[in-house]
This record gives structure tokens, sequence and C-alpha cells, in this order.
């Protein structure tokens, strides 16, 4: 190696090999520049500039102190400790316990990542000292520089050429690190794919001290490979993410607290994904209190038909009728208002209170029209928020729901809204839709609501608004093709649970009764089940 001299500034082969020596002395930095941004992602945030500054300067010194003395370090090689067929030179071991170090130390970082252990205590993230960190970038720059140092003696032998390349290399990296350093912790996968990287040289260094020689070739290889993957890996959870933002954030933020209460929400409208069931015992919410949540939660997406009185079970008033007949119904039918028409309930002469039209037949022999309240009607596309708004200035009475064509599909009151949310509230004069009839057996109506029904049984799969239906008729319907018979069934098969559906009974064309029966996949689950309720 020539004295230090700046003679070759002439020579353009001079200038070829620092420019080749640079790029070297950058790419044996980065796995350096890489651990210590990993080292001072430990650090509070306002010091990990100055640990990551003064570990970079630190590596220079080193380096620059190693080439001086590089005489020195080339006289390593001779042989000084013999064991059994292996023979150790100076430079052999500081490869062997730097790699070892490496090894130890990438194996503890790896494993505290996929251990998830945690970091925080009190509300506070627990900060390692600096010294702590400046003294393992000490060690991992004293490793690392050997490796640099070799490299620059094996390709030029002015002194001075090897000064201004790594003085030039640690300048781009000193450069580089924090936005590098931002990257690798804002991405935790490539924090593992780093330690992986780690894991790889620190092996090399130790086969290369016991004499096996490791082609630089191959790590290089390897690690441009993993890096391609790794890139490939970012770039879909990239665009995995942008779709994610696409979905509305009502949306996104009640999948998140349906979670929470381990119910069962839908990623995408066909797919749905079950949450791990809670242990006996363990459950923070009640299964009223979760129901009601969730009902909340998806009430916007919930059509007007799932929440509405349908028109076959609408009571109405027909001015056509005799007095006696609507007395009869109004004392009858336990509601506080109805529909007053002429013929046909699609002809509504308006809304009438039942108490006023009751004393005006048993006064007057007839009901009052300027007594009757216009009718509030909307269409059936509304949606259920917007709903909530017209109810409210309905001052309690009944909504009228059309068709485009001004048919009457039904009707719907606040008392309808407060059932999507808190479950069914049966008049005097009606019948729970749903009744159990045995353990993991019910009863159900066919004009059931499908999110009530999927809240009782627990389960998913039977609420599909694409499909158009809001009953568990309308399932069925669609699950036949056509109108079954009594005694058809047909099965909902999920994860947890088998769901068979027997039709009972049919009321003319459609479906009145139909049983409900669950068996578990898991016996242990069905104690859960009952240990949760």
């Amino acid at each position: 190696m020539e004295a230090f001299s700046f003679d070759w500034l002439s020579h353009p082969a001079a200038w070829v090999g620092l420019l080749t020596l640079v790029v070297l002395e950058i790419v044996l930095g980065i796995d350096n520049l890489i651990f210590i941004a990993i080292l001072v992602e430990k650090l509070p945030p306002k010091l990990r500039d100055r640990a990551r500054v003064m570990g970079l300067s630190l590596a220079l010194v080193m380096r620059l102190a190693l080439l001086t003395v590089m005489s020195w370090l080339i006289k390593l090689t001779t042989p000084i400790l013999f064991l059994g067929p292996f023979v150790f030179s100076g430079r052999d071991l500081i490869l062997i316990v730097g790699g070892f170090f490496l090894l130890l130390k990438g194996t503890l970082e790896l494993h505290e990542r996929i251990e998830g252990r945690a970091q925080h205590a009190s509300g506070a993230r627990l900060h390692a000292s600096f010294g702590l960190i400046v003294t393992q970038i000490i060690i991992l720059d004293a490793v690392f520089s050997i490796d640099a140092v070799i490299t620059a003696v094996g390709m030029v032998e002015q002194l001075s050429v090897m000064m201004v390349a790594v003085v030039i290399a640690m300048g781009v990296m000193l450069f580089a690190s924090k936005p590098l350093t931002r990257f690798v912790n804002a991405h935790p996968t490539v924090v593992v794919l780093c330690l992986g990287f780690l894991l790889t040289i620190g092996f090399s260094l130790v086969a290369e001290g016991f004499g096996f020689a490791v082609p630089k070739g191959y790590l290089y290889a390897a690690i441009g490979f993993s890096v391609i993957i790794e890139s490939l890996n970012q770039l879909a959870r990239r665009n995995m993410q942008k779709v994610e933002l696409r979905r509305p954030m009502r949306e996104r933020t009640a999948e998140g607290i349906m979670r929470m209460l381990g119910k069962q929400p839908l990623v995408g409208p066909e797919k749905p994904v079950a949450s791990p069931k809670p242990a006996a015992g363990q459950q923070v919410f009640g299964e009223e209190e979760r129901n009601m949540v969730s009902g909340v939660l998806t009430l916007a997406d919930r059509t007007i038909h799932s929440i509405m009185t349908p028109r076959n079970d609408v009571s109405w008033i027909n001015l056509d009728d005799a007095a006696e007949d609507i007395q009869k119904q109004l004392m009858k039918t336990p509601h506080s208002f109805f529909p007053v028409c002429r013929g046909s309930l699609d002809d509504v002469i308006g809304i009438g209170r039942a108490k006023e039209m009751l004393a005006d037949v048993l006064t007057h022999g007839h009901i009052k029209l300027s007594r009757l309240r216009d009718p509030l009607i909307v269409h059936e596309s509304i949606g259920v928020l917007r709903l909530m708004e017209t109810l409210k200035r309905s001052r309690g009475q009944l909504v009228l729901v059309t068709d485009e064509f001004g048919t009457i599909e039904g009707v719907v009151t606040p008392i309808d809204v407060f059932e999507a949310i808190a479950g069914e509230f049966p008049d005097e004069d009606e019948t729970p839709d749903i009744v159990e009839a045995g353990d993991n057996r019910w009863r159900v109506d066919g004009a059931a609501d499908v999110h009530h029904l999927e809240q009782v049984l627990n389960t998913i799969g039977l609420v599909d608004e694409e499909e158009g239906y809001s009953t568990l008729a309308g399932y069925l319907l669609g699950r036949f093709g056509q109108l079954p018979s009594p005694g058809d069934s047909c099965e909902l098969v999920q994860p947890h649970a088998t769901f068979t559906f027997k039709v009972v009974r049919l009321e003319g064309r459609r479906i009145a009764s139909v049983e409900v029966e669950r068996v578990f996949a898991n016996p242990d689950d069905e104690t859960i089940q009952e240990g949760s309720a």
C-alpha cells in the first residue's frame, strides 16, 4: 500500500477506482445503516437524530482509523490459535466474534417482534438509554467497518483514495439515513426482513472466520431477491389500503366496533369474517347490548322494506264499511293511528287517530273527514336515516311507503325503527315472529326480519341486500327457487354450526311458518353459547 498522497488525481484509472470503491462502500454500509435505524427507534424521538448522526460519525472515524493502521490489520492473517483442524488468525477471531454478535442481537430483536412483546407501561412507551444504544452502535461499527476496510484494501493501493471513498460514502449514508430510518420504522415487515439480512451476514462472517468462504455474490443475490419480493408485498398492501380507504368511514368504523363487540362483520358484500369466540365468562358486553349496538351500526345499510309493516299486515279503515264494523275494528285493534281509505288501501283519504274516529262513530255514526291528518308518504327507495327525519316530523303518526307506481307497499312507525335496533315488541294482538321451541330450535314466522333472526341465531349469511328480500320467506324463496311445499328444508352451513330451515306451513302462496334447528360443529360451542346467554 502506497503512502498517503494525492498524486493519483491526474490518473483517470484512479478516478474509476474511486467511483467503484464509493459504490461498494455504500453497498457495504447499507446493512450498518439499517441496523442503526433499528437501534435508534428504541430511543425517545428527540434523541434519535442525534444518535443516528453520532453512530454514522463514529463509523466514519473508525473506518478511517482502521485504514491508517492497515499494515497492522493485514498482519492479522497470521495464525495465532490452533483448535484441532481449525487454524484461526486475529482477523478470523474478529469475524467470528462479530458474526456471533450479529446472530445474537438479530435473534433477540426478531424474537421480540414475533412475540409482540409489549413496549408500553402506564400509557408511556419504554425507551432504551442513550448510552446503551450508542455502545451497541459502536460495536456494530467495528464489525461492519472491518468488511468495508478489507474491501477497500483489495481494490486500490492508495491510502488517500480509500479515505476519500470512505468519506464520500459515509456522507451519502448520513444524508439518506433519516428517510431510510423513517421508512424502516413505518413498515414492520421491512424490519423483520432486515433482521433476516443481518442474521445472514452474521452467519457468513462466522463461516468465513472458520475458513468457509461464502461468495458475496450469493449473499447479494439472495438479499436482492428478498428485496424484490418485499417490494411486491408492500405494493400489494398499499393497493389493499387504497381499496379499504374507498369504503365509507362509517362502514369501516362500524365494522371495527362490531369486531370489538364479538360480532361477525362483513368484509365486502359477500365475505363474512368470523370473529374469535370469547371464552365462557369473558363476555364484556351482554347479548342484548351487542345486538342493540350492531342494530344501530347496521341501521343505515338497511332498506325500508326490512323494517316496515308489509301491505298484507296493515290494519286500515275502509270508509265504505258499516259504522258497526268500523267500531268493532277500532276497539279490537290496539293501534293509535290508522290509514283511512275508500275501498282500497291505495285510495288513502288521510290518517286518523283511533280514539277520535271511535268518538265520531259513536257520536255521529261516521268518521268526520275534517279531523283526519294528511298522509305522510315516502318512496320505498328512501334510506332509513332519511326516513327517521320524516318520522320526527310525523309527531308519532305512521308513514306510508309507496312504490314507483303509487301502490302502497306498507307502513312505518317510530316503533318499527326502535324494533330494528332493540328487537321485536309485539302488540297485544300479535304473536312474536320468533319463538323458542326447545334447545337450539325455533318456530319462526315467514315474515320475520332476517336482521333480527341473525341476531337471535347468532350467525351471519341470511342478509343479502343485493337480493332485495328482507324476510325469512324471501330468503327461503331465493334458496328454493320456487314456492316450497310443507316439509321441504334447506341448510345454512357456517364454520361454527349448521342451520336447518324446514317449511312447516303455507298460507296461500306465502311461507307462513318455518322451523329452524341449529347443530353446532363443536359440542363445546353449545356450552359456551349457553354460558354467554
